[in-house]
């Protein structure tokens, strides 16, 4: 029993000793070894932070903890740089797995502290994992703009790092492979390829051997020019060279474009047996986008096998991985983020362009008091000579032409960069909506297949519940059976029409979906300007149900039947309705849970409509809070809003405006009257149409 014991005791610490070798890089024991040899804590913080990127790709929770450790310890002792390193791997960590809003703020204030320590190395590091998350939301534009700004810093410091140095210009290639420019693409990674090439083997820096990723990318570039037997090559040799620097990431990637690339030419075994290494991969590491694109791969081949509970099985693996990542909170937070970074950058600019103002302004004074001099001794000397007088004079019109100059450049300088932030406001919102029209194209293309499926189906439903019908009224039962059996037949035909009805409904969101997020301009078309307000309305207030079961509003429409039909871009009218409706429900909401709140006091909210010639005026009012009057004279500016920043998720008031003053000629007005409520006012441009007996009566 004694020897059972000691043998169980010696095989486990074999085990514990194996399992360590395994899940670290060929890095790691060298930089313990001089973790212990440390004898300042700067070193020490530094070491932590390299020790922590050795485990980037094997073991997260050692990330965490070796650059924890040394955060805390460089703050301790103010040691910026090392505080600049150690966020930089906490970063990474958040990216990997899945937190990009987090990611993004993190590598934010580990690029403030690579500043304030001029640490080169570190800012080129940032920007390469900034570009990484932009590449992450295909944003290819910023992505090339930070890799390229790491790429350059890299070359000016002549880096020793091969590792930083190869990654900067494989991720460059691989944004161009993204992009579709393959030229480019091929011309970087194959300058990545000569670089690991070039470096002495086993001489790496603590970011261990980027061979792996190169290789990967290199087969992603073949398979994209359709040469399928490179890429499994290069996906085979990247699997194989992130065995000894047991990168799982990179392992994890490469198994996956295995599976697809099998999956593209009809090898379902096989991309079966690569996706599920592929996924045991990633699932090890919490690499949460390599989850949900091998779970994914894995859903769609056992679906097409017919094994459903295989299928549902990874649906749900990837439906958990993909709301972590996806999740609109914190895509919004990322925008927030990133919008705060530009504000950021631009208030440097505009700091530096002060200066060289200033700079330009004591250069004119220096030169003017010397010209001021250099006259006042001539005036001195010259005192009794009769062209004192006229040379004092010309010197004065020379001073007042050069102010008046002065004056001129400032207000020139002031309107110029009121114009420059106004641009820089507009494009931040063009490509905030830009990157939302995407998301929704991609989410309309994801539902439009299911919402068609729906809609078949119910059809054929109907035509299944009609032959039942027939079929049980055909039956030799007698009335007590019969007619039990005819009422679930005529439930089951309700049911299905009720299921066709809300598919049609859903097919026609969808379609909405696309065309506002088509690139070409949408066409006005005659539109029921009633029914349009009505769905709206009714759309909103069961989303505003969902969110608060408890809210129960009155809907009073008073709908005048002489509106008819307006000449409309129906999805940019509905955005803006929408926000006005959120704006109002969101109102009564908050007045009902307001401790003053009287115990008669009913949520209403009103929805009027009316033709006044060739206008017609919609009007929405609420009795909610209604608006601060400090605040009324602000609804319309952009950005602007009374709610929280967590609340404030509408279109804008500055947006519906444009739309309805812009698009479609019309007025936008608020009236409103703190306590007791808010009343918006839509005025369009509504000519009346001939009816059909006055244009037969024309002909």
């Amino acid at each position: 029993m004694k020897f059972s014991c000691v043998a169980l005791l010696g095989f486990l610490l074999a085990f514990l000793l194996s399992y360590t070798t395994v899940a670290q890089s060929p890095q790691t024991p060298v930089l313990r070894y001089a973790l212990t040899q440390a004898t300042t804590d700067t070193s020490r913080v530094l070491l932590l932070a390299d020790l922590s990127a050795s485990f980037r790709y094997s073991r997260h929770d050692s990330v965490l903890y070796y650059a924890q450790q040394g955060l805390d310890l460089a703050r301790r002792i103010h040691f910026a740089k090392g505080e600049g390193r150690c966020l930089t791997r906490l970063a990474l960590l958040q990216s990997e797995r899945g937190n990009l809003p987090q990611a993004l703020r993190l590598n934010l204030q580990a690029l403030q502290r690579n500043e304030a320590s001029h640490d080169m190395d570190g800012i080129a590091r940032t920007f390469n994992q900034i570009g990484l998350l932009h590449q992450s939301l295909d944003d290819h534009r910023q992505a090339f703009q930070y890799y390229f700004r790491a790429l350059a810093i890299y070359r000016q410091i002549r880096t020793h790092d091969t590792s930083q140095l190869v990654s900067v210009l494989a991720n460059i290639g691989a944004t161009y492979t993204g992009a579709g420019q393959l030229d480019s693409a091929a011309y970087y990674l194959e300058k990545a390829e000569a670089e690991v090439l070039r470096e002495t083997p086993g001489r790496w820096s603590s970011w261990g051997n980027p061979e792996p990723y190169v290789l990967r990318e290199l087969g992603l570039l073949a398979a994209a020019r359709h040469q399928n037997r490179d890429a499994l090559n290069y996906y085979r040799r990247s699997a194989q060279a992130a065995m000894p620097e047991n990168d799982l990431r990179s392992a994890c990637r490469a198994y996956q474009y295995l599976a697809e690339l099998y999956e593209d030419q009809q090898q379902t075994d096989s991309s079966v047996f690569y996706g599920r290494k592929a996924l045991h991969m990633g699932q090890k590491l919490s690499y949460v986008v390599g989850i949900v694109h091998t779970s994914r791969l894995l859903a769609d081949a056992f679906a097409s096998r017919g094994q459903a509970d295989s299928a549902l099985q990874y649906l749900r693996i990837k439906q958990v991985a993909q709301d972590s990542l996806y999740n609109p909170l914190r895509l919004k937070q990322l925008d927030a983020i990133a919008l705060a970074e530009v504000q950021r950058q631009q208030k440097l600019e505009q700091e530096q362009s002060e200066y060289q103002v200033r700079l330009y302004i004591y250069a004119m004074l220096a030169g003017l008091g010397g010209l001021l001099l250099i006259t006042l001794l001539q005036a001195r000397h010259n005192r009794q000579q009769r062209r004192t007088n006229a040379q004092l004079q010309e010197l004065h019109a020379q001073v007042v032409e050069q102010k008046e100059t002065l004056v001129a450049k400032r207000d020139e300088l002031s309107h110029m960069l009121r114009d420059l932030k106004t641009t820089q406001n507009q494009l931040v919102m063009r490509d905030r909506m830009a990157s939302l029209g995407e998301l929704m194209a991609g989410v309309a293309h994801e539902l439009q297949q299911p919402a068609q499926a729906i809609d078949n189906l119910a059809g054929i439903s109907e035509q299944l519940s009609a032959e039942l019908r027939g079929a049980v009224q055909a039956l030799p039962l007698e009335k007590e059976q019969a007619e039990p059996l005819q009422d679930m037949v005529q439930s089951l035909a309700q049911y299905q029409a009720t299921l066709r009805r809300h598919g049609q409904r859903v097919s026609n969101i969808v379609r909405g979906m696309r065309e506002y997020s088509g690139k070409q301009p949408a066409m006005r078309q005659l539109i029921n300007l009633n029914e349009l307000a009505e769905n709206y309305l009714h759309l909103i207030y069961h989303d505003a149900l969902a969110k608060n079961p408890e809210m129960q509003v009155t809907l009073d429409l008073q709908l005048d039947e002489a509106v008819g039909e307006v000449l409309l871009v129906q999805h940019d009218i509905g955005r803006a309705l929408i926000n006005i409706f959120l704006n109002a429900f969101h109102a009564l909401h908050t007045r009902t849970h307001q401790p003053d709140v009287p115990a008669d006091y009913v949520p209403t909210l009103t929805v009027a409509t009316l033709r006044t010639g060739e206008e017609v005026e919609l009007r929405v009012r609420d009795n909610g809070p209604g608006i601060p009057m400090d605040a009324q004279g602000r609804v319309f500016e952009r950005f602007f809003s009374t709610k929280s920043p967590e609340q404030a998720t509408g279109l804008g008031l500055a947006l519906s405006q444009e739309i309805v003053a812009e698009g479609h000629g019309g007025t936008l007005a608020i009236e409103s009257e703190p306590g007791a409520y808010t009343e918006v006012i839509i005025r369009l441009p509504a000519p009346q149409l001939p009816t059909v007996e006055s244009a037969a009566a024309t002909v």
